[in-house]
């Protein structure tokens, strides 16, 4: 975790300052495909309403929010439970810092306690880098251990300028069945291509450090 960095979760309070570090990723690139920026109480109400059924937190040094993360469901349908989808925005100035590491770290510590064991995250994919799109997001989902299982090929535009991808990833977290906080359907369906675990992944991080 970045020095003096902390995890919580977030608040309603909290909307004005995470519609602040989102805007940008709305306005000026293709990383959100959302067209307007959306208002602090838009904002609002989806941090309550996802924080019914998953995690939803805000990373912060000082007293100022630098960044956020949720999880939501990676499809509606019941036999998707084990399955969920990673969002995390990190505020310009603290990029490049730990920041989304850690946030992301939160997160699927406590999904796993829940019982979700298969993480995606549906990120922008450019044919070719430029002002609006690079692969930082790729970048940074590889070094956390996902790795693609899919692209959907020229699926959105979000101006006349540039057409994005988005590529598929996932990951496996370790499921603690003692400690889960959800139901969990009799069968589970195996996806078509498990990546090594958090634990494993953690392991060998662990291992490979002076």
């Amino acid at each position: 975790m970045a020095n003096g960095l902390s995890i919580r979760s977030a608040m309603l309070g909290d909307a004005e300052s995470l519609a602040a570090i989102y805007a940008p990723y709305v306005r000026d690139t293709a990383v959100s495909f959302e067209v307007a920026p959306p208002t602090t109480a838009e904002f609002a109400k989806r941090i309550e309403d996802i924080q019914e059924r998953y995690p939803y937190l805000v990373a912060e040094q000082d007293g100022t929010i630098c960044g956020y993360a949720y999880a939501g469901p990676f499809k509606p349908r019941a036999a998707y439970a084990l399955s969920a989808e990673l969002s995390v925005y990190v505020d310009r100035p603290w990029q490049g810092k730990g920041v989304g590491r850690a946030l992301y770290g939160a997160l699927e510590s406590e999904l796993a306690v829940m019982g979700v064991t298969n993480l995606y995250a549906c990120v922008a994919y450019p044919r070719v880098e430029d002002e609006y799109l690079t692969y930082a997001s790729v970048r940074f989902h590889e070094r956390m251990g996902f790795k693609i299982v899919g692209r959907f090929h020229g699926c959105a535009r979000k101006s006349t300028a540039f057409t994005t991808w988005s590529g598929w990833r996932e990951s496996s977290v370790q499921y603690d069945a003692a400690k889960a906080t959800v139901a969990l359907p009799a069968l589970r369906l195996a996806t078509a291509a498990i990546i090594r675990s958090v634990t494993e992944r953690r392991r060998r991080t662990c291992c490979e450090r002076p």
